[in-house]
C-alpha cells in the first residue's frame, strides 16, 4: 500500500490462491503504523497451494493509521494469486487516508503522469495528447515525463511481443528493458534537489511485478554467488526523498550484472560527484546503460547468469546532462553553451578497471556507436550533433 489506512482497523482478511496449476507458495502478511517507514510481520506465514481462493483473516485492533505489504517468501517459480483484500473496523470498511496518484498506481505504471492537473482514470477521458515529432532523429517527449524527457534511446515500445525493447515506466526511472538479456538496455531519469532526503537505503531486492508475464523474472537469486553485484542503473542514492521512491530502486528490472570493483569503487565515485552537482544547484538528465556480452567479477569470467537468462555485459556506460536547475530545460539544454554532457564508458572488469572514472571519459557519439543506440534524440538536430561531440572534463565545479 502506497496510503494509510485509517485507524481503528480491526480485521484484515485476504484471500489466496495458486495461479492455474503453479505450485505452493508462502507469503506473509506485514503491517506499517508510521507510514511506511518501518514493517513488522503479524501472524504466521501462510502456505497457499490449489487454484482455490481460501481467505485468511489477521484479527487485532491498530489505534494507529496502518499501511500492509504482502510478502512471497517461497517457490520463486510458482506464482500466487492474491485478491479480495479486506480491511474492516468496527464501523465497517476501512477508509483510506493520505492516498496517492487518482486511478491508482499499477493502472497508471505506464502512463506519465501529470501531477499538476490530474484527470481521473474514466472511459470518457479525453485521449492523451499527442505531442509532434521534434526536429531531431526521435520524437519529442511528453514534457511532465521528465525521466524521459531527452528522447527514447531504443524506440521501445509498452507491447509485450517487443521482449527485447520493451517499455516500462516506473514514477522513479523509464526503462528500455531487454527480456531476453534479462537486463536494460538502458534506464533515463532525472534528479534534482527534490529527489534528495533522508530516506535510508531499503534493499529490498525483488522482482518487478509490472514486467509482462510471459517474461522470465530475474530474482536476487538469479545473481547469487556468482562473483557480480546486483549494479543499480538508477542508483539508491538518487532516490532518498520518500522511502517508495527508494524501494523502487531495488526492483530487479533496474539491475545489471556488475563487476564488484566497478560497482563499489568507480561507479560509486560516479554516483557521489553527480550528486554533489546536485547540492551546488545543478540537475542532471542520466541515461545509463550497458552492452556487450561478458565480464570478469570476483569469480572470474563469465558471459551469463541463472542458466543464461542474465546477460553479463562487457562495457557499463552513462550520460549525465548537467545544467543549472531551473524549467524549459530542453531549450536551455539545446541553447546554453555552459551546459555539461558528461559520457563515461568503463569495462566491467574486476581485474582491470580503475576507481577513477575519469579516465573513462568520453562522448555520446563513441557510445552511440558502441550501442547502436539514439541518445539524446529529442533535441534539434543541431544541437544534439554538438552536444554529442563533447568529451567532458570531469571537473568539481
Amino acid at each position: 500500500m502506497r496510503f494509510d489506512a485509517k485507524a481503528g482497523v480491526r480485521r484484515i482478511t485476504i484471500s489466496a490462491a495458486a495461479y492455474g496449476q503453479d505450485g505452493p507458495s508462502t507469503w506473509e502478511l506485514w503491517l506499517s503504523r508510521d507510514g511506511g517507514r518501518t514493517y513488522a510481520r503479524t501472524g504466521a506465514p501462510v502456505v497457499t497451494s490449489g487454484p482455490k481462493l481460501t481467505p485468511h483473516v489477521f484479527a487485532g485492533l491498530a489505534n494507529e493509521p496502518l499501511r500492509l505489504e504482502i510478502r512471497k517468501t517461497s517457490g520463486p517459480k510458482n506464482r500466487l494469486d492474491i485478491d479480495d483484500i479486506v480491511l474492516e473496523t468496527a464501523a465497517g470498511p476501512a477508509i483510506a487516508v493520505g492516498a496517492g496518484v487518482t486511478g491508482g498506481y499499477f493502472e497508471n505504471r505506464n502512463q506519465p503522469q501529470n501531477t499538476q492537473n490530474p484527470v481521473p482514470n474514466t472511459q470518457s477521458q479525453t485521449p492523451k495528447t499527442q505531442y509532434p515529432a521534434g526536429t531531431g532523429t526521435g520524437q519529442a517527449q511528453d514534457p511532465n515525463d521528465a525521466n524521459l524527457a531527452l528522447g527514447n534511446p531504443s524506440g521501445a515500445t509498452s507491447d509485450p511481443n517487443n521482449a527485447s525493447n520493451y517499455l516500462l515506466v516506473h514514477p522513479e526511472f523509464t526503462i528500455g528493458y531487454n527480456a531476453a538479456r534479462g537486463i536494460p538496455n538502458w534506464v533515463s531519469w532525472h534528479i534534482d534537489k527534490a529527489d534528495l532526503g533522508q530516506a535510508p537505503r531499503q534493499n529490498n531486492f525483488r522482482p518487478d511485478a509490472a514486467l509482462p508475464r510471459q517474461f522470465y523474472q530475474v530474482t536476487p537469486a538469479s545473481y547469487a554467488r556468482s562473483g557480480f553485484d546486483k549494479g543499480h542503473n538508477c542508483p539508491s542514492g538518487d532516490r532518498t526523498a520518500d522511502l517508495d521512491a527508494n524501494a523502487n530502486t531495488f526492483l530487479m528490472t533496474n539491475m545489471v550484472p556488475q563487476a564488484p570493483h566497478n560497482n563499489q569503487q568507480t561507479w560509486a565515485h560516479l554516483e557521489e560527484y553527480g550528486r554533489s552537482q546536485v547540492q551546488r544547484g545543478q540537475e542532471i538528465y542520466v541515461i545509463m546503460g550497458s552492452y556487450g556480452r561478458g565480464g570478469t567479477g570476483s569469480n572470474g569470467f563469465v558471459e551469463t547468469l541463472d542458466q543464461g537468462r542474465v546477460t553479463v555485459p562487457a562495457r557499463i556506460w552513462k550520460v549525465m546532462v548537467i545544467l543549472p536547475d531551473g524549467t524549459n530545460d530542453l531549450q536551455r539544454i539545446a541553447t546554453d553553451p555552459a551546459v555539461r554532457v558528461l559520457a563515461v564508458d568503463t569495462p566491467n572488469d574486476n581485474n582491470t578497471v580503475s576507481p577513477d572514472w575519469r579516465q573513462y571519459l568520453t562522448s555520446v557519439d563513441k557510445i552511440e556507436a558502441a550501442t547502436g543506440l539514439d541518445l539524446l534524440s529529442a533535441l534539434p538536430r543541431v544541437a544534439q550533433a554538438r552536444l554529442q561531440k563533447l568529451v567532458d572534463s570531469g571537473r568539481a565545479e
